[in-house]
């Protein structure tokens, strides 16, 4: 049970751990925006459910105010010359705000609500009990593959230059900073995609839920590269989806056995932070290892 909640967890936030990778990757952009915009993505979808509207529009509203929030911040370090690290502060301070204003209060629940995971497992038949792993497993899939295919497009392959070397994409006529504006609108997106998705399967929508969001990102990314070793894009993409689920499944571990340690739940952020810890530290520490067996 431990296991299959963290799979389902990993692949839900692993939308998530895409745009993360989207912006800090490819764009080589260093977007704290999403810790404002994956708690947006939860609050327009929860507002558009507890509306009566479908799960399904819920999701597509949530998708569409990520782009616009990635946008924004896009537009700020491109067109205002903001640096990014303090345009990704500034829009995730906003987002707080209006947050609050889209929910009216600081949480909604959604509790005998429709949910889209659990409408598609009832389509599809799916067994008792594995219905948000099939479901969320689809959804995942369907946005890593999508996700695959544009970046394989002659406008992806120009967004993946751009991270690379902006002043190449420029003397192809390109203008990289639209290419910039148009990256975290999609980085955005997603993330607010997987707190809509958050939000349908834990039953609440909170203006907190964001905290720490870069940080599980980030950390999903390093887990997934340090265990895959990927090489291409598309083992990239898999590696991101396979560090989601690693590092739900070292995070349910470390709280459930923890407690021998002195752990609680109140140090879920010191554990978060350890888990990032030791996947920054394995390189180095296996580097020099490798020194010594040399």
């Amino acid at each position: 049970m431990l296991f299959l909640h963290a799979v389902e967890q990993g692949l839900i936030y692993g939308l998530m751990a895409l745009g993360v990778y989207l912006s800090f990757r490819v764009l080589s952009f260093p977007d704290l925006s999403v810790d404002g915009t994956l708690p947006l993505g939860a609050a327009v979808a929860a507002l558009l459910v507890l509306r009566g509207f479908s799960p399904y529009v819920a999701l597509l509203g949530a998708f569409g105010a990520g782009l616009v929030a990635g946008a924004f911040t896009g537009a700020l370090a491109t067109r205002l010359r903001i640096p990014g690290l303090l345009a990704g502060v500034l829009t995730m301070i906003m987002l707080y705000s209006l947050n609050l204003r889209i929910m009216g209060r600081p949480n909604l629940s959604l509790l005998g609500r429709p949910s889209a995971l659990l409408r598609l497992a009832t389509t599809l038949a799916v067994p008792k009990g594995y219905e948000v792993l099939v479901t969320s497993g689809i959804f995942a899939g369907g946005a890593l593959l999508l996700l695959l295919l544009f970046l394989f497009t002659e406008l992806g392959g120009a967004m993946r230059a751009v991270g690379q070397n902006p002043d190449m994409v420029r003397t192809l006529g390109i203008a990289p900073e639209n290419l910039v504006v148009l990256g975290l609108a999609l980085a955005n997106g997603l993330v607010a995609l997987s707190g809509a998705f958050v939000a349908q399967y834990s039953g609440f929508a909170d203006v907190g839920m964001g905290i720490g969001t870069i940080v599980a990102g980030l950390a999903s990314v390093m887990i997934g590269e340090l265990l895959l070793r990927p090489r291409g894009i598309c083992t990239h993409l898999v590696a991101v989806m396979v560090g989601s689920v690693g590092y739900r499944l070292a995070i349910s571990l470390a709280l459930r056995y923890g407690a021998t340690l002195g752990f609680t739940a109140s140090d879920l952020r010191l554990l978060t932070a350890l888990v990032v810890l030791g996947a920054l530290a394995a390189p180095v520490i296996r580097a020099a290892l490798r020194g010594e067996e040399a």
